[in-house]
């Protein structure tokens, strides 16, 4: 649904994107990571026509986003960073102007307006004007205006940036939704949780290079695999335990003397981890905390690019 070779763009001596290459199949969720000034909101406005590439081809939807730009924008919706909402029109007007925008007929947005406003929770408010909405309210009402024209590809850049945790959780149910129901979505986000909660493919950006790609199950393998973790109830009983792990596990252990921990990087992790239980049983050795831990996305992002995500 998404395909593009080779992509560039060039702000005076800034090369913003420097060949970047995407693949999104359709009915799945894209998340396009980054530190800020990786190219994330350049490569979005160029997908949905908002700035013409130096160099490379991209296709959304069957559509050239140069030559065939005008017939694309019909097959898509686009959310930015900041609401594009008037605050003096009530929410129901706001979107019955997007479908105006659209060239719907005056019943066929005012229709669409109502459906809107009911999927998105809106219904109590969509008479009321926008000002008086709270933040959440506000992302909700975008995102709607956004899906005016049931788009096959939505693109949303940062689409849950300053919402309280209540409300992003509601936008993610939401997106959800549309992508079951066949919508393709693309989105930037520096929230990883976002990115690992919605994203069948995550593709990394730093300094306008893709520096990875792949699932997040993918990329969490990048950044070493399962680990095996014990913490020792006894200081004591640290070096007997290390023997121990050594004896059942081929990896080297990391030692944390400090927190009695030791923990070892394994390939078959639940397997490790029985096999770890059973002896330290066996040698009759209590321990505080046996678990297994999987790298997260924000281990990921900073082995990748060197940035700390937000």
């Amino acid at each position: 649904m998404i395909h593009a070779e080779g992509i560039r763009k060039r702000y005076g001596e800034t090369e913003a994107l420097r060949g970047v290459g995407l693949d999104v199949p359709a009915g799945t969720v894209c998340g396009l990571l980054g530190p800020n000034g990786a190219g994330k909101t350049t490569m979005v406005r160029i997908l949905t026509t908002l700035l013409p590439p130096d160099g490379g081809s991209a296709r959304v939807a069957g559509c050239d986003v140069v030559r065939e730009a005008d017939r694309l924008r019909y097959r898509i919706g686009l959310a930015g960073q900041h609401a594009a909402l008037d605050e003096l029109l009530t929410g129901r007007r706001n979107l019955e102007m997007f479908g105006r925008l659209y060239h719907l007929p005056r019943r066929s947005a005012r229709l669409r307006a109502g459906e809107l406003l009911e999927r998105f929770g809106l219904a109590e408010a969509g008479d009321r004007p926008v000002r008086t909405y709270s933040g959440g309210m506000r992302r909700r009402l975008d995102v709607a205006a956004s899906l005016i024209v049931a788009p096959r590809v939505l693109f949303l850049d940062e689409p849950t940036a300053g919402l309280d945790p209540r409300s992003r959780l509601g936008l993610w149910d939401m997106l959800r939704e549309l992508v079951a129901e066949g919508t393709t979505l693309l989105l930037t986000t520096q929230y990883l949780d976002e990115a690992d909660h919605l994203a069948d493919q995550i593709v990394v950006l730093d300094t306008g290079r893709v520096a990875a790609s792949g699932s997040p199950s993918q990329l969490k393998a990048k950044a070493g695999g399962d680990r095996v973790s014990v913490a020792f109830r006894e200081a004591g009983d640290l070096a007997e335990g290390e023997q121990i792990v050594r004896g059942v596990l081929p990896g080297e252990p990391e030692i944390d003397r400090g927190e009695r921990r030791l923990a070892v990087q394994v390939e078959d992790g639940a397997t490790s981890l029985i096999k770890v239980a059973a002896a330290l049983d066996a040698a009759g050795i209590a321990v505080d905390d046996l678990g297994l831990r999987r790298p997260t996305l924000d281990e990921v992002f900073l082995r990748l690019t060197g940035a700390k995500a937000a």
